[in-house]
């Protein structure tokens, strides 16, 4: 075995971000390219540390963050030749040792410092001894954890242990996976710890056992009380292991094993690894839209209860069942479903039974942004196992989404104000719950939010459970003085309009000149006339924004126009100040200068939002903002992924102009940037008073 670790070619180019054929380019024309170290003659392997000294000196590979470094070693772990390889083949050991270093430290000090031949021999013993202790030793041999004494994985392993350095071994395991979900981006999206809390918050402190059959990473089993056992299913078997290591890493580290841990791998609907258990809680937020959920297999499968069978295009209903029969008699269960599950006419007969038996308690309409797909408003179904003599048959019907002010399918993700959200449905399922239980009397009413439907008057034809039908109208809150006032308010705003007009610059065809020459921002940027910062995932960020915050300026609010919703949560790489110009990664013409004093002087640029800041003694930033919003220059700096355009900043190409030239035409576009914004601010206040208008019309409140 070899003291240092080997790579071949492919994973050379995976290290350096290039194809194969720049690595043999390299070895032919460069004589200090390290030689073979191993491997056979059509297929050579090379010492790691030798290729990485050669490529930084190359400046070929630059000095990665840690997290990344670590990412990079994962990913040359991955049998490149196998199409098959999961693509977190290596992460559970990586995760394994993590859980050594959280459970253990003075384990690992031991080994340390010890000559690699000993580290091989050692390491993998320990690490095996620290997982069967807290897993039990059917969990650590569905692990996989083979391979551990290989080189690689003890440079790996001393990574790791720097990593944890640091932000200690749960942040760091968080880390990778997080860098495992961006590398992956069709991976089905996270329930988000926000919307995991949420249905958490549901389930009893005091519950011994809570279950997710379809636990993806464990998101919703991570936010589960610990106290009990927390058991799980997952159709990937990697991430059935990456889930069960981040559950046990989350566990305190005096805790005594074992850790009441219990996720398998399999299809859930197909091959139950719990049958029979009757948990306390169980909380999913199953797969969706499939049709080859195994409907013919499973026709007489006794998680039905007895009631019809979920027709083939209703996976989502067989999600349902399959939760409730693993819930114990008065236990609860609450997934994430798509709204079209309360309403489909496919469905109308296992919802019907759902209430005729009063096992289907609550559905609730989240704003769309509240768990992924984010574009989706989904609905949070909340049931009960029916327990011997419980005649309650009513239904809680809530609308989050109207409830919660900033919320919508507008706003998107970021604007969700999740605060209000959890006090909105939790206060209403609390009180509601309570009578259900004979405590005390049923909430009442509250118009365009929340009603309790007694069931049998949703027991028609349809059994269309969307909240929003059932829901009295909220009453319009503005009284006809307060829209008065509106109309004038636009009145005014429509003058500025007008002004705004007779202000935009006079033209006239341009008199005929040879080409000009250009440069790009990116070069620009090399000379120092001008900085970026470009957009990326943005800083952490929170809502809603309160007095004293550092608003964080998205790239939706650049594109509408929309004041900015959110706060800053901790610190940003830059703030703008006058003379920057801001920009959404997206392709639009939504370039904007920041001006002393306004809406965004101070921002922090959010997700997707580049920040330029030009020298004003060399470019003039309204011009530079007035050629990122011509049309062909932003075509020109373009890049397409799929169906989604992407501004790159850096190949935007600009005319070589004299300062003053750049000055007289930024002045011109200054005009029309000003026009545009009175006309944006103006429509927007016409469609809002037109909506007030009309909503207190049509609901009889107001009349002409």
């Amino acid at each position: 075995m070899p003291d240092r670790p080997e790579v071949t070619a492919a994973e050379i180019a995976r290290l350096a971000g290039v194809g194969r054929a720049a690595v043999s380019n390299w070895r032919r024309r460069h004589a200090d390219f390290p030689q073979p170290a191993g491997g056979s003659e059509s297929s050579p392997t090379f010492r790691l540390d030798q290729v990485e000294r050669w490529l930084r000196g190359q400046g070929k590979l630059a000095e990665l963050p840690l997290p990344e470094q670590v990412w990079r070693l994962l990913e040359v772990l991955r049998d490149p030749g196998d199409p098959a390889a999961h693509p977190a083949a290596a992460l559970p050991w990586a995760g394994a040792f993590l859980l050594l270093l959280h459970r253990e430290p003075a384990a690992w000090a031991a080994l340390a410092d010890a000559p690699d031949h000993t580290l091989a021999v050692e390491l993998p013993r320990t690490v095996r001894k620290v997982t069967t202790g807290a897993l039990g030793p059917e969990a650590t041999a569905g692990l996989a954890l083979t391979d551990l004494a290989g080189a690689t994985h003890l440079d790996l392993a001393r990574l790791l242990a720097r990593l944890a350095d640091g932000p200690g071994p749960v942040a760091g395991y968080e880390q990778l996976l997080t860098r495992y979900a961006e590398a992956n981006p069709r991976l089905a999206g996270p329930t988000p710890p926000e919307a995991a809390a949420l249905l958490a918050a549901l389930v009893d402190e005091r519950a011994t056992a809570v279950l997710d059959p379809a636990c993806g990473l464990g998101p919703l089993l991570l936010a589960a009380p610990a106290a009990g056992r927390r058991l799980g299913q997952e159709r990937d078997g990697v991430h059935a292991a990456l889930a069960l290591l981040r559950l046990a890493l989350h566990t305190p580290a005096d805790a005594p094993g074992p850790l009441g841990l219990d996720l398998r791998p399999g299809d859930a609907l197909r091959a139950d690894a719990h049958p029979g258990l009757a948990a306390d809680a169980v909380l999913c937020q199953p797969p969706y839209n499939e049709r080859d959920w195994g409907h013919e297999e499973l026709q007489y499968d006794p998680r039905w209860l007895a009631g019809p069978v979920p027709p083939r295009g209703e996976s989502e209903l067989a999600w349902v069942l399959h939760c409730l029969a693993h819930t114990a008699p008065g236990g609860l269960a609450a997934l994430l479903l798509p709204p079209t599950v309360a309403s489909r006419r496919a469905g109308r007969r296992v919802r019907a039974e759902l209430l005729r038996t009063g096992a289907l308690r609550a559905v609730v309409a989240l704003p769309a942004g509240a768990a992924p797909p984010y574009g989706v408003p989904l609905h949070l179904w909340v049931l009960r196992r029916p327990v011997p003599g419980d005649d309650f048959r009513h239904l809680l019907l809530l609308d989050a989404a109207g409830a919660v002010a900033g919320a919508g399918a507008e706003g998107g993700r970021e604007r969700v104000d999740r605060p209000a959200l959890h006090r909105t449905v939790l206060d209403a399922w609390r009180a509601f719950d309570t009578a259900a239980a004979g405590r005390g009397p049923l909430p009442a009413d509250l118009p365009g939010v929340h009603r309790a439907v007694p069931a049998i008057e949703l027991l028609d034809d349809e059994t269309d459970l969307a909240p929003a039908r059932h829901l009295p109208p909220a009453a319009p809150v503005e009284s006809p003085d307060g829209l008065t006032h509106r109309q004038q308010r636009l009145a005014e705003r429509l003058a500025g309009v007008a002004g705004a007009v007779a202000g935009l610059p006079a033209v006239r065809p341009a008199a005929a000149s040879a080409p000009q020459s250009t440069v790009t921002v990116g070069e620009l940027a090399r000379s120092g006339a001008l900085e970026v910062y470009p957009g990326g995932q943005g800083p952490a960020v929170r809502s809603p924004l309160g007095p004293g915050d550092t608003p964080v300026l998205t790239d939706q609010d650049l594109i509408t126009g929309a004041a900015p919703a959110l706060a800053l949560d901790g610190s940003a790489v830059v703030l703008a100040r006058p003379g920057d110009v801001l920009v959404p990664t997206l392709a639009t013409s939504a370039a904007q200068v920041v001006l002393p004093g306004g809406p965004l002087d101070g921002v922090a640029p959010g997700a997707r939002v580049h920040l330029l800041r030009p020298d004003p003694e060399q470019l003039d930033p309204h011009h530079l903002a007035g050629l990122l919003r011509a049309t062909d220059a932003t075509r020109r700096a373009s890049s397409y992924a799929s169906t989604t355009t992407r501004l790159d900043v850096r190949r935007l190409e600009l005319p070589r102009l004299p300062v003053a030239r750049q000055r007289e035409l930024g002045e011109a576009f200054r005009r029309i940037a000003a026009f545009e914004a009175e006309l944006r601010e103006a429509t927007t206040r016409a469609r809002s008073l037109a909506q007030a208008l009309t909503d207190g019309l049509a609901a009889g409140t107001l009349e002409p």
